[in-house]
């Protein structure tokens, strides 16, 4: 990828002639398109846009589109690649909770956390939701958010309990780390929610999170009338981000549709450990505001490619008409966004968003014959494809490479922990 020119301002960055496919209000490809940034935002989406004062990046027979935003990820559990592939439900939460997780140290979490971010930015992912069940003390949250801030990722820290509440812990890491506004990494309460807890904790968890300004994202079981729950005790509300529900019923699905709340499909993980039917297709239709997430590694790749060719398979068998690669690659990006309550910032292209780009290269036979760019995202591409990364309009990856001096360093952390991590075990 080719750079020219010095900016007279070190913000001003234009990305030149690219195959450009936004996200809103639909999918919509523009071919030979201008991205103009300045100062962390979009500026302008065009042909032919001026370059007075700005590098510009060279990025024909390239596809430039939104970066994708991964709605509900255990980034903790990076270092447990692989050892839950063939498990259940029931097996992994033995395995990966109940074996692997007491065995977590402080340092453990902050490499896994950095590595896992890391991993997201080199497959285009510019927002990660992380859902970071593993505060067994406060030294091991200190590492969560440590490993996020040092990623260059935008990032929603979700403070989950592995016991029961902690608000001391909670109100802690709020002000720590969390007081200041326009935050790369924000904070978010990952409590139990109501298919885990009793009504009188659930009230409790939705009084702090909503005292400190936080929004809720919690996992929904099996079991029908969560939501239902929530609705009877006036706790229904569009900061909750519902992750799964493959069995609730239409009702449901109506309720967290009337509040504005969000939900997250992981449909790699909730196909391969047997959730239930597929929800992508009943989502759709009901007009919730709904993004993926890849939810585990230890069981799925993690890569947002790999979920969306889930989301085409498994939505196109499950209940609610059919799903288009539109909709999915709308789902990945945008719908995301709006499902973390982040529409205003990232997820599209519009101007004066900040500016979370990717570029894809085409030169690689993956994307040889390229005809339809958005099937073409969703069906054939990888990450490997994933040529330049923005976040927040600072280049974190091009030329198809991070650009950290640490990443040899991070991978043999990884490794080590990873050994370590069986050995205790």
């Amino acid at each position: 990828m080719s750079v020219t020119g010095l900016a007279t301002t070190p913000d001003r960055l234009l990305l030149r002639r690219g195959c450009v496919i936004d996200t809103e209000p639909s999918i919509v490809v523009r071919p030979e398109t201008d991205v103009l940034v300045e100062n962390g935002r979009i500026a302008a989406v065009g042909a032919d846009l001026p370059a007075a004062g700005a590098r510009v990046l060279d990025v024909a027979d390239r596809i430039v589109l939104p970066g994708f935003v991964d709605t509900h990820r255990h980034t903790w559990q990076a270092v447990l690649r692989g050892v839950a592939v063939d498990a259940n439900l029931g097996e992994y939460v033995g395995l990966v909770l109940g074996r692997f997780a007491p065995r977590f140290r402080p340092d453990d979490v902050r490499i896994a956390n950095l590595a896992g971010a890391l991993e997201c930015l080199d497959a285009g992912i510019t927002t990660l939701q992380d859902f970071s069940s593993i505060q067994y003390t406060p030294d091991h949250s200190d590492a969560a958010v440590s490993g996020l801030l040092s990623a260059g990722i935008r990032a929603v820290f979700g403070y989950g309990y592995v016991f029961s509440a902690a608000p001391a812990e909670v109100r802690r890491i709020r002000h720590r780390y969390f007081a200041g506004d326009e935050q790369l990494v924000t904070m978010a309460l990952a409590p139990s929610g109501p298919s885990y807890s009793g009504v009188s904790e659930v009230r409790a968890d939705w009084r702090l999170a909503r005292e400190l300004g936080l929004r809720i994202a919690i996992h929904l079981g099996s079991g029908r009338g969560p939501v239902r729950l929530l609705r009877d005790q006036a706790l229904l509300g569009e900061d909750i981000l519902f992750v799964h529900g493959n069995t609730l019923g239409d009702d449901e699905l109506a309720l967290i549709a009337g509040c504005g709340a969000g939900m997250s499909i992981a449909p790699a993980v909730e196909a391969q450990m047997g959730h239930g039917p597929p929800l992508v297709g009943r989502v759709l239709r009901s007009g919730i505001a709904c993004g993926f997430g890849v939810d585990v590694v230890p069981t799925v790749a993690g890569d947002m490619f790999s979920v969306m060719r889930a989301a085409l398979l498994t939505g196109r068998q499950g209940k609610g008409g059919p799903v288009t690669a539109a909709d999915v690659l709308r789902m990945a990006t945008l719908g995301g966004a709006t499902a973390l309550g982040m529409a205003d910032a990232t997820g599209s292209l519009r101007p004066g968003k900040r500016a979370d780009i990717v570029v894809l290269s085409t030169d690689a036979l993956n994307m040889a014959g390229l005809h339809d760019p958005v099937g073409a995202v969703v069906s054939a591409a990888h990450p490997g494809n994933v040529e330049a990364v923005l976040v927040d309009g600072q280049l974190v990856k091009r030329d198809g490479r991070l650009l950290r001096d640490d990443l040899d360093s991070v991978v043999r952390a990884a490794r080590d922990c990873a050994r370590y991590l069986a050995a205790a075990s």
